[in-house]
């Protein structure tokens, strides 16, 4: 293999790189030869894990949580993350931008409106009626737990862990670096190669879906734009056109391609967040930004270590409860992205402390959360009539939005904006901000694998980058195309289920964050020189 990549010129571990490849294509070839058996078989793996296993992912990410709060608190929260005098690479503001597009802004764009209406019309928990006030006082405070703090501790967590060993010590930048107290040389043996394997395809297919649903939010917005037919072929168009995005800003590299389109995307999701308050109704959304934050962590103990005990007790619920398709559901599917996410987070943090990391990757993005669902939620709420004496009063015009979602989660979005100024305009702007979203995590992404293949934060050659991001959009585009919704809803099923293993890989890296910062020369006011590998 060594051979294989010289004569291709690529600069790389030609084990990590071939067999991740490999593993893609098989894979792609196995869910288009029988999607739904294969679906069928990953379905029940997913109904194990969800309804045996489902405790473990709640109480483990309140760990986590408690976890990255004690370190940033204690004394340990003045080592910096990188050389002794290293200092930031990018400014605050900059920094925010990328991590935050490169992380769950696409998220945001497609739940936004879809997840509060969700549990408006469907109140999760027991007692609480549908489309009244304590409906929606629910719906946003679920929202907000689902995309919060929780949903960045599983980023944090893998990141602090990547930035510490990797930029402190100099390790090579690849997932299996983060557990040399563990590992020690091993991590450059099969176990280390298998780490960095799976997160790999984690990546990979975690991106392929998201690419997937962004095509289909993107095709639901044209269609209600121009009238086109959503159909598989103007949702391969747009995969194609997001990719040449994409492939554009991976040539550019980070500091050009990934920072210009990050800072661009803020910026438009920002004006549109703008726009909704200054023409919805701001009186009533300002004082639903306030009282979100009080809702928010009000319910956040209860909501935290919820498991929905109580669910198998009902003969008339699915085996797992609503809880194991939701929480659950989102614990596992945002895992098998935290390999991404945390290596780029970890390269774009390298001279900040533990201190300013942790908070900063916490909070701004939980803030920004906060007020985004505080605005689209109530205001899509309100829209569709918010309470039982609002509908009665509306009538037939109540419930526009959750008949909406109801019918397509993609155009939940578009829907919501009909009922605001610039119709057109507004809508048109809202595909963009997708499109770019999207492109973003997919240079973001291809830009990671890259690094996990060369294992340094130089970016390996152009076309092996190049290679990544097209792998990305060529295995959406096949699914779409080749095994359709089938095939898609298989994939979803296998990361839901790879996100175990890859669950259990993020618990051990407490164990050695740990022995690292034992192992610190350390006081409250300095850090003293950095223990050396062979210490641990």
């Amino acid at each position: 293999m060594q051979n294989l990549a010289r004569r291709l010129g690529l600069r790389t571990d030609p084990t990590i790189f071939f067999v991740s490849a490999g593993f893609t294509v098989l894979f792609v070839i196995m869910l288009v030869v029988a999607p739904e058996p294969i679906g069928a078989a990953f379905a029940a793996g997913r109904s194990w894990i969800v309804t045996n296993l489902g405790w473990f992912f709640i109480l483990g990410v309140n760990v986590w949580l408690g976890f990255l709060l004690w370190a940033a608190m204690s004394r340990h929260g003045h080592i910096r993350l990188g050389p002794r005098n290293s200092r930031p690479e990018y400014s605050n503001l900059s920094w925010f931008t990328m991590l935050f597009a490169g992380g769950i802004g696409t998220v945001l764009m497609f739940w936004g409106v879809a997840e509060p209406i969700s549990h408006f019309q469907n109140p999760p928990l027991p007692g609480v009626e549908p489309y009244t006030e304590e409906a929606a006082r629910d719906a946003i405070s679920i929202a907000i737990y689902h995309l919060g703090l929780h949903t960045w501790t599983i980023f944090t967590l893998p990141g602090l862990a990547f930035a510490y060993f990797i930029n402190r010590y100099d390790l090579p930048v690849r997932v299996s670096s983060v557990f040399y107290p563990l590992l020690r040389d091993g991590i450059h043996g099969p176990i280390g190669k298998a780490i960095d394997i799976a997160s790999i395809l984690g990546t990979l297919f975690g991106v392929a879906v998201s690419l997937g649903l962004g095509s289909a939010q993107i095709a639901a917005g044209l269609s209600a734009l121009f009238g086109l037919d959503d159909g598989t072929w103007l949702k391969v168009a747009i995969l194609a056109v997001l990719t040449v995005v994409a492939v554009g800003s991976i040539v550019a590299g980070l500091d050009k391609g990934v920072k210009m389109l990050s800072n661009l995307n803020i910026g438009m999701a920002v004006a549109l967040m703008v726009f909704v308050l200054v023409t919805g109704s701001t009186l009533f959304l300002l004082r639903g930004i306030v009282e979100t934050f009080g809702l928010y962590f009000e319910n956040l103990p209860r909501l935290a270590f919820w498991n929905d005990m109580l669910a198998n007790e009902n003969p008339d619920n699915e085996a797992w409860g609503w809880q194991g398709s939701w929480t659950v559901f989102y614990w596992a599917w945002t895992v098998t992205w935290s390999p991404f996410i945390g290596l780029f987070v970890a390269r774009i943090s390298r001279g900040r402390t533990v201190r300013e990391f942790v908070f900063g990757v916490l909070m701004a993005p939980s803030a920004f959360t906060l007020i985004w669902f505080a605005i689209f939620g109530w205001q899509a709420m309100e829209f569709d009539g918010l309470g039982l004496a609002a509908r009665a009063v509306m009538g037939d015009s109540a419930g526009e939005i959750s008949r909406a979602v109801s019918d397509s989660v993609p155009l939940a979005m578009f829907a919501f904006f009909e009922h605001f100024p610039f119709t057109d305009l507004v809508q048109g702007f809202a595909v963009v901000i997708v499109a770019i979203f999207f492109a973003t995590s997919s240079d973001s992404a291809s830009l990671v694998v890259d690094m996990l293949c060369t294992g340094t934060p130089t970016p390996g050659p152009v076309h092996q980058r190049v290679f990544w991001g097209v792998a990305e959009g060529f295995v959406a585009a096949m699914l779409i195309i080749l095994a359709g919704e089938a095939g898609l809803t298989a994939l979803q099923q296998v990361i839901t289920v790879v996100g175990l293993p890859i669950f259990v890989l993020v618990c051990m890296m407490i164990p050695s964050l740990i022995r690292g910062f034992a192992l610190e020369e350390i006081d409250h006011i300095s850090i003293g020189k950095r223990p050396e590998l062979d210490e641990f």
